[in-house]
């Protein structure tokens, strides 16, 4: 990655964590160490959308999260949030970039749309992971698979969360989640691709009307580094991982898919405060 790469990856993740601010552009050409009177156009052309255009759908991408998951939230008040004077204003930005009405995505949300939509603010990770090596312990899981294009797995993703909490079998303290990636997502036919959304369990999963299935993450060696911020750039570890860290340490990986340890959710942070463990089975 080069040198410009690395300072607007810095000014996008700087954006982000801050969404709150006024995020002026003097204090973000600080940020990127690049003069202002260069910044903009740097980040323009590296970013292929304006400054002011990022920091406007990262508040919206926001936006998008608050309205899934806070119910109790107000619209007014997700659209104050987000900068806006106005609820007919945030509807008027939010329909024009993600295709629907604040109220109509919370009622309904168009997540394939919505992926595409937003899709332009993935950001470059610079960092190389740093992977450990760690004995995997044999753990039970209710699971719910989701089946079909990923762009849908927030709406399994929720079915499974409302499932967990009415179950009451899943209290906060001693209950870890997982993802099992069977496929890259970016490759995979949407038709076949397949998740696994997962909780650990130390009981057997009582009979449902959800499809919810009891599964085994196997016990065994793993190759293992932590992601942190949104899972839009989680690929760029795990490609680390696969195309150089497997050949550099003469590693086998065995007959388990990857999978995600999820350290927090998105239904507990905001997506910059995301961490979640990957972890590679190895021979």
């Amino acid at each position: 990655m080069s040198h410009y790469d690395k300072s607007i990856s810095r000014v996008c993740n700087y954006i982000n964590q801050n969404l709150d601010e006024e995020l002026s552009l003097d204090s973000l050409s600080d940020v990127s160490g690049f003069s202002k009177y260069h910044f903009h156009r740097i980040f323009s052309t590296r970013t292929g959308i304006s400054l002011a255009k990022f920091i406007q759908i990262s508040r919206l991408r926001r936006a998008s999260f608050r309205l899934m998951l806070k119910g109790n939230m107000k619209i007014i008040d997700i659209a104050y949030e987000a900068g806006f004077e106005s609820a007919e204003a945030f509807s008027r930005a939010f329909k024009r970039e993600f295709g629907q009405t604040p109220s109509t995505f919370r009622k309904a949300p168009q997540w394939i749309e919505w992926h595409e939509r937003s899709e332009s603010l993935s950001v470059k990770k610079a960092e190389q992971p740093e992977v450990r090596i760690v004995d995997f312990e044999e753990t039970k899981v209710a699971v719910l698979e989701h089946h079909g294009s990923p762009e849908l797995m927030y709406e399994t993703s929720q079915k499974f969360m409302h499932w967990r909490t009415e179950s009451k079998l899943f209290p906060a303290n001693t209950t870890r989640s997982f993802g099992l990636v069977y496929a890259d997502p970016k490759k995979a036919n949407p038709d076949d691709f397949r998740f696994d959304f997962c909780s650990s369990i130390k009981e057997d999963v009582p009979k449902n009307p959800h499809g919810i299935l009891a599964k085994t993450i196997p016990a065994g060696r793993c190759a293992v580094f932590r992601h942190s911020g949104s899972f839009k750039n989680i690929r760029n570890g795990i490609h680390y991982l696969y195309s150089t860290w497997l050949v550099q340490n003469n590693a086998e990986c065995r007959d388990f898919p990857l999978f995600f340890h999820y350290i927090n959710t998105i239904y507990e942070v905001d997506e910059h405060e995301l961490l979640a463990d990957i972890y590679l089975p190895i021979k």
